[in-house]
């Protein structure tokens, strides 16, 4: 029950502080009185409309209002000014709203008068009710006069029926926060005397100031359910065939851990016409909930096309294209339900295929020690396993089994079914032995095949390219080095960090129980705040409870402790803060291409040689001058430089040492080994110099077709992306067009179709290059996806239709497929 002074010194304006703005600037706000203590209310409110329980019910009675209507004053009469307000019910939306409505009246209430009308009020609706917790919110100002006649008669009274009482006072003085209000009435500061009293008088209450109540009622905490005890049977041994040797034990399970999650959002749409098909005023902003819609198609333009289901604006595509013929909408009762093995599907006539016949319960299957259990496996809820607590003789035998694997410190492998027919579980059991029970705990593992094993390469062993083991590298740390980390290590032990105990030892600074999500709780404190003001722009969502960041920031005294074990890894290891680079941008609004490298800090570059002008002269001319006929040597050579050279330095037209420039054919010496490509890449077979050139001479081997397909992808798209790509533009298309084909031949389709898509993304994506894709959409369907047509003419398979890859090659080169729903998207049908 919630006891509300709505009397007329509930009406005076107070100022109460606001967030600061985003410049920085402190914002306040100005509420009456009952405003601001109507939150305490809504607040409480919503945690039980939060919490969804039938049990948690509430009511509103006011007092200094108006009107008189009460349960005692229509029987009795008396109690003045005492109102029922809101009945006792589960709260929803509508009860937020009704106390919104709320404003000071003109008259004078009496708590106590108020006090004992919620008392009986309460009584009478939980007559058939004598287990459900009672308690009583009173929020006043304490600013008029009380009738505290007979109020010790009203305190045994709650007692007898185990009543709690909260009085929250505005204004109220709080050493707690701590607050004393200046200049205070006689009256209130009598009123707040006898409140104390009366409280100290009760077995459960408490008397408190509003700011601290508001404070604390946005402070994270735990929600603590009592799971329902439910019925299994505990099996160690075979049962069936060997009766004599095995063992039953009837037990009980409940939850000891739950999984809590922030609140799921909704979307919203604005509504554009009416149920009756009356448009809506466009000056109205009109938001209908957004419900998902499934439509099952079919592509009949390809007889080897599946059954795509698509959402609602995917759907309308799909109405257009079976007007034309191409799609074909289906029921669900037309459809067969399959599963997936491999690259086919497996039809189930009867919707699933049969189940595995399981027993409910839980079989023990082995035992192994408890120092060998890997917490990593563990994955899901924890349960309880208790003994039936109605059958002294199956809590016997279940407590000598805990007791026997506690004391051999082991812990049981268990096949866990929770109904007849029921997909198995595998877990492990872990005995728990209390004061006073003993109970297994349970928790999910995973099966083999689910455990995902991943290899990584030595970090401490380094071998050449002639299988020597380096024992002397950059890479491989020094003994001072490990010495000077290991002492960084344990200086930010966490473990003696925390608060002193009451013998001045210092313990643990994290607690895993005073440890909160934010995310949780958080999204309820926004969602609470937006429920209870009406805009939030005027009194926008307070800062998160100090509770929640409690543990963001480690412990000054460990950061202090660790500073030289961190200037000592500075020094020994010589890092450095790699300052970003920053590039110079083209008049054309060409920006190059971050290098793969930009982002290591600790590891050393290794700078890349560039082709030199003579090599280069004897490529062109070797072949690569049919590329590119129109263009002189030195051009070829100017143009063909590694990508990597410093931009400002080309830009600027600067000489360097050792760097010919434009015009001017300074010969230099030719690379120790002319059959080396500088431009191809470790592993690569394809460079970046002659591409096409490269591509063809190892389709002639033959056997390494997949491997050149795979390199010329990537060399195209490295170039792509690299500054002055323009130049190279006809080059790279020629390179595509023969890519296609050879894909196309050779059954690389899937490689085409993920090397078009990556392309695209990476030449729409910044800074990327939009020019070099408008080249490729004017080239049309010619270079566009392969289409299941077009693969089925070589016997091949594609995941995309004829009308799908015509769309593709027509689209503006700035519509992003993933982004932009106006447009289809490469969806695997």
């Amino acid at each position: 029950m919630f006891l509300v002074d709505v009397s007329a010194s509930m009406g005076k304006l107070r100022t109460v502080d606001l967030p600061d703005a985003p410049n920085g600037e402190p914002q306040t706000a100005e509420m009456t009185n009952l405003e601001w203590a109507l939150q305490f209310v809504k607040l409480k409110i919503q945690e039980m409309i939060y919490h969804g329980r039938k049990t948690e019910q509430c009511g509103v009675i006011l007092f200094g209002a108006e009107e008189t209507k009460n349960i005692i004053h229509d029987k009795s009469g008396g109690y003045e000014h005492v109102m029922n307000y809101i009945d006792i019910t589960m709260p929803n939306a509508g009860t937020l709203a009704k106390l919104s409505e709320l404003e000071p009246s003109e008259e004078v209430g009496d708590p106590i008068d108020a006090l004992v009308v919620g008392i009986e009020t309460q009584r009478t609706y939980l007559a058939n009710k004598k287990t459900w917790t009672k308690k009583i919110v009173l929020l006043t100002d304490g600013a008029n006069p009380i009738e505290v006649e007979d109020w010790e008669a009203i305190v045994e009274k709650m007692n007898t029926l185990d009543i709690s009482l909260t009085i929250v006072g505005v204004d109220f003085d709080d050493d707690e926060l701590p607050f004393h209000e200046g200049n205070k009435s006689t009256i209130k500061r009598a009123n707040e005397a006898f409140f104390h009293n009366f409280v100290s008088r009760l077995e459960n209450g408490i008397v408190g100031t509003c700011a601290l109540a508001l404070r604390e009622i946005s402070r994270p905490d735990v929600k603590i359910v009592k799971s329902t005890l439910m019925g299994s049977i505990l099996r160690l041994g075979d049962v069936d065939a060997r009766s004599e040797e095995a063992i039953e034990v009837l037990v009980k399970y409940s939850k000891c851990t739950a999984v809590t999650r922030p609140k799921g959002f909704k979307k919203f749409g604005k509504r554009k016409t009416f149920p009756d098909g009356t448009e809506v005023d466009s000056d109205k902003a009109l938001w209908v909930e957004l419900k998902q819609q499934t439509q099952y198609v079919l592509d009949e333009g390809d007889e080897d096309s599946d059954i795509d289901m698509k959402d609602e604006e995917q759907a309308e595509e799909g109405d257009k294209k079976s007007k034309n013929g191409n799609v074909k909408p289906l029921t669900k009762e037309e459809l067969q339900r399959g599963f997936k093995y491999g690259s086919t599907y497996v039809l189930c006539p009867d919707g699933s295929f049969p189940k595995l016949e399981t027993r409910k319960g839980i079989d023990i299957a082995g035992f192994f020690k408890s120092k060998n259990f890997r917490r990593d496996h563990a994955m899901g809820e924890v349960y309880y396993v208790w003994a039936d607590p109605t059958s002294p003789q199956q809590q016997v035998a279940f407590s000598s089994i805990v007791q026997a694997m506690f004391e051999q410190g082991v812990m049981a492998i268990s096949r866990w079914v929770s109904r007849d027919g029921a997909d198995p579980k595998m877990g492990v059991l872990s005995p728990s032995v209390f004061e006073s029970v003993d109970c297994l705990l349970w928790v999910q593992m995973p099966f083999a095949d689910d455990v995902r094993k991943y290899t990584f390469a030595s970090l401490e062993n380094l071998v050449n390219k002639n299988g020597e083991r380096i024992l002397k590298h950059p890479y491989l740390p020094t003994n001072e080095q490990l010495d000077a980390m290991d002492n960084f290590v344990d200086a930010m032990d966490l473990m003696d960090a925390g608060e002193k105990d009451e013998e001045g030892n210092r313990g643990p600074w994290f607690d895993v129980r005073f440890s909160y999500n934010p995310a949780v709780h958080r999204v309820k404190q926004a969602l609470f705040h937006s429920a209870i003001v009406s805009d939030l722009t005027t009194n926008p969502l307070p800062p998160p409870h100090p509770e929640l960041l409690k543990y963001f920031d480690p412990p000054k005294r460990v950061l202090k402790r660790a500073r030289p074990t961190i200037e000592e890894c500075k020094n020994l290891f010589n890092v450095k803060e790699v300052p970003k680079r920053v590039f110079k941008q083209r008049k054309d609004g060409h920006v190059r291409a971050a290098d793969e490298d930009q982002d290591m800090l600790l590891l050393e570059k290794i700078p890349r040689r560039t082709q030199s002008i003579a090599s280069q002269s004897q490529l062109q001319a070797s072949g690569s001058s049919q590329l590119i006929p129109a263009k002189t040597a030195p051009e070829v050579a100017a143009e063909s430089e590694t990508e990597d050279e410093d931009e400002e330095m080309l830009l600027d037209g600067k000489k360097t040492p050792n760097k010919p420039q434009k015009n001017h054919n300074i010969p230099t010496p030719a690379p120790e080994s002319p059959e080396h490509d500088m431009g191809r890449d470790e592993g690569r077979i394809v460079g970046r110099t002659r591409p096409l050139e490269d591509f063809r001479k190892n389709l002639v081997k033959g056997d390494l077709v997949s491997k050149a397909v795979g390199d010329l992808a990537y060399v195209i798209k490295d170039i792509v992306l690299k500054p002055f790509a323009s130049r190279r533009t006809e080059e790279l298309l020629q390179c595509m067009q023969e890519l296609r084909e050879v894909c196309l031949k050779e059954d690389e389709i899937d490689v085409w179709n993920d090397f078009i898509q990556e392309l695209k993304d990476a030449c729409l994506e910044y800074p990327g290059n939009p020019e070099f894709w408008d080249a490729v959409r004017k080239l049309g369907r010619g270079i566009s996806l392969i289409s299941k047509p077009e693969a089925k003419e070589v016997k091949g398979k594609s995941a995309f239709s004829e009308a799908l890859a015509i769309q593709a090659s027509l689209l503006s080169p700035l519509v992003n497929f993933g982004a932009d729903k106006e447009y289809p998207q490469f969806i695997e049908s």
